[in-house]
């Protein structure tokens, strides 16, 4: 797989049918993908099931689409598969709640977070999430680039159309001091 070619460039020659640049376009997202999607999935949601595999179905079904899908700008695909990723973590989290409860001997220790850590974890979730859709598009991108996808800055340059990799490091940085602003008010809040 060749870095130095922009995600977008392989967009563009897999949604034209060129399966060596949907194949390096996969190769490079599952990893950032995986990334962004660890700790999404609930325990009770896991099952046989792991993050992994979520990943790799989203992708199948995004690979599957790609001819039909129209990159409207640089940062078009990885909104595409985050969202199509969120949507089968969300499906998961549906099918598992749906399931009867299973009891477990109380003498059994459990490795998994305790319900108040949980909802603590969930909560800050939801903080984080809440927060980065207060933020504009922009910054909201330039977050979830860098920060969730783990782009490299050259990607977050390109993708959010900056002129230096300088600039896109201060927009990410800029957006990362927002959103904190944006937490921390959501805090504050009765």
């Amino acid at each position: 797989m060749d870095e130095r070619e922009s995600s977008f460039t392989l967009v563009e020659r897999a949604c034209q049918g060129d399966e060596r640049a949907l194949n390096d376009l996969c190769a490079r997202f599952l990893p950032r993908l995986e990334r962004w999607a660890h700790g999404r999935l609930p325990a009770f949601a896991r099952g046989p099931l792991d993050t992994h595999d979520l990943v790799q179905e989203a992708l199948a079904g995004v690979a599957q689409r790609i001819q039909r899908f129209e990159p409207h700008h640089k940062g078009a695909f990885q909104a595409y598969v985050r969202q199509a990723l969120l949507n089968r973590v969300r499906d998961q989290i549906r099918r598992a709640s749906r399931l009867p409860e299973t009891y477990l001997d109380s003498e059994k220790i459990s490795s998994e977070p305790s319900p108040l850590e949980a909802a603590i974890g969930v909560e800050a979730l939801e903080r984080y999430e809440a927060a980065l859709q207060r933020l504009s598009a922009a910054d909201r991108n330039a977050i979830i680039l860098r920060v969730e996808l783990g782009c490299p800055i050259a990607e977050v340059a390109e993708a959010l159309e900056k002129p230096s990799l300088a600039a896109a490091r201060m927009a990410v940085s800029r957006a990362l001091v927002r959103l904190a602003a944006e937490m921390s008010r959501a805090n504050l809040a009765p």
